[in-house]
């Protein structure tokens, strides 16, 4: 490195800026040929070119020690996103600092604002003798710092390879007067090494859910006219809760969102600190014991949660992320069904007017071709919007996926002239997705900001429309689903295409015959 540095004090350059600069070009050159010891430009560049054919993606989808950037997060991460639903409620993670230190940030950069969670801190004694002790302190610091209405337990791989038991540390905690013996600390056991996000969510509900209906005295009490709906791990949550809330005060009903994140994951910036902002109360999540019905708009989210829900008498329904026409006619006809009321004619106008925008835009969205990735719910949901569209879903791919999710997505492939090309993949990875694109290309992708690594490979742009996206901001404000949700993702979907119509005809005098005004 050179004695005059482009950085200084009167000079502040941006990183991207800074280390183009020549000190740094010549140190990370240096770097490269006397410490890495790769391999020249030429081979990096053959191997490169080869692991974009047909015999490398043979290779590719045979392997199977070994995953390469999923498209889900863990356990742990569901639960605590599940748990911030609920008014005044801590997440305490038992495990080590570092991995709340992870799921924080994870739901932080995503939703631009900060969490609250804490850990029992365990350490190498913890994984020896075990975390009780850790979990009686922690119970005790917690109660007593952030003095939080409710606390709700998950844990780490740690806990769980050791096999620490929840319920009984729990109860051995109240007895030490960690918490007092009335106070609620529901919990779920969240191993980090199998399952996803959307299972931890499952489990978290599952057991806040237990906590409070398991032990209730009005279990006999009948039914009530209120309707429970569990949102699922939506990145979109803050938009789509306040939806479904509009949708419901369009019918007037009475819907209980179970696990409402809109508030805690959207406080505002007056001058007053909000550790804990709405959610779902304590009285209310008991109240809903006796609703008549409970809802899920993301059915692989709460598969065990529903069946508990049905156990408890309650009649129930499921849905694959209500994004679209159709799939928003299957809720309101359901939420018609369970409250007898009719759908709203102001909601039928919000219908005309999102098919009406569809037909304004069909020609630019007719025949491109998509590939889609994310939890399986969104897949499904967006497959069917643009099948919907009169676009050609190729690619559909979900780590969480199952093979009866592959034949759920298939079956709605198979129901459309534009779904002849699509097939469904699920337990693969985005290396996987790599090698489909690569040699059955696409026009568009749509998942998460990890998508962005694909799209500078293959050249396909990239269009971010689930959970997590770290590299813009505000997405989660504005709703995905309903018919309102629907038109703010039609929207999305032809910006990109028109911005690259603009990038590929802007050369005056050369491309730019189609460089118009008006589209």
């Amino acid at each position: 490195m050179t004695d005059k540095l482009s950085q200084s004090a009167d000079k502040v350059l941006d990183h991207y800026t800074l280390f183009r600069q020549p000190e740094y070009a010549a140190m990370f050159e240096k770097k490269k040929t006397e410490f890495e010891y790769g391999h020249s430009d030429e081979e990096v560049a053959r191997v490169s070119e080869w692991t974009k054919s047909e015999e490398y993606k043979a290779k590719n989808f045979a392997r199977e020690a070994v995953v390469i950037n999923p498209t889900k997060a863990c356990q742990p991460i569901g639960a605590m996103f599940a748990a911030q639903g609920f008014e005044g409620t801590l997440p305490f993670v038992h495990g080590s600092q570092g991995c709340v230190a992870y799921y924080r940030t994870h739901l932080t950069r995503h939703f631009k604002e900060p969490n609250s969670a804490v850990s029992s801190s365990m350490t190498e004694d913890a994984a020896v003798f075990g975390g009780l002790n850790n979990m009686i302190d922690g119970l005790a610091n917690a109660y007593a710092l952030y003095k939080p209405k409710m606390i709700a337990v998950m844990t780490t791989c740690m806990a769980e390879v050791i096999g620490d038991d929840l319920q009984g540390f729990i109860a051995n905690a109240k007895n030490k007067e960690s918490v007092p013996a009335d106070f609620p600390v529901p919990f779920a056991h969240t191993p980090a090494f199998v399952g996803s996000h959307i299972v931890g969510y499952d489990n978290m509900i599952k057991g806040i859910l237990s906590s409070f209906w398991g032990t209730s005295e009005n279990f006999d009490t009948p039914k009530t006219e209120q309707i429970n709906l569990i949102p699922g791990f939506d990145g979109f949550a803050v938009g789509n809760n306040r939806e479904l809330k509009r949708i419901a005060g369009e019918f007037g009903l009475k819907l209980q969102i179970l696990s409402d994140v809109s508030d805690n994951f959207d406080t505002p910036m007056d001058g007053e600190y909000r550790m804990y902002d709405g959610g779902t109360t304590i009285e209310e999540t008991k109240e809903a014991l006796h609703a008549k019905a409970t809802i899920s708009m993301q059915e692989y989210n709460t598969t065990q949660t529903l069946q508990f829900c049905k156990e408890k008498g309650q009649e129930v329904a499921k849905f694959n992320y209500p994004m679209g026409v159709t799939a928003t006619d299957e809720l309101l006809l359901k939420l018609a069904e369970l409250s007898g009321k009719p759908v709203p004619a102001s909601l039928k106008l919000e219908r005309g007017r999102l098919v009406d925008a569809i037909a304004d835009s069909h020609t630019h969205m007719h025949g491109k071709r998509f590939a889609v990735y994310g939890d399986p719910d969104f897949c499904l949901g967006m497959t069917r919007f643009l099948l919907e569209l009169g676009a050609e879903p190729v690619h559909i791919l979900s780590t969480s996926g199952s093979k009866k999710w592959e034949k759920q997505v298939q079956k709605v492939l198979d129901g459309s002239p534009f779904g002849a090309s699509g097939a469904a993949y699920g337990g693969k990875d985005l290396w996987h997705l790599r090698s489909l694109i690569f040699t059955d290309k696409v026009d568009y992708i749509i998942g998460n900001s990890y998508g962005k690594y694909l799209e500078r490979d293959t050249k396909v742009p990239l269009i971010r429309l689930t959970y997590p996206i770290f590299d813009r901001h505000h997405h989660h404000r504005y709703p995905t689903w309903g018919y309102q949700g629907a038109l703010n993702v039609l929207v999305r979907i032809l910006d990109r295409i028109f911005e690259d119509i603009d990038a590929n005809t802007n050369i005056v005098g050369q491309t730019d015959y189609s460089f118009d005004l008006i589209r």
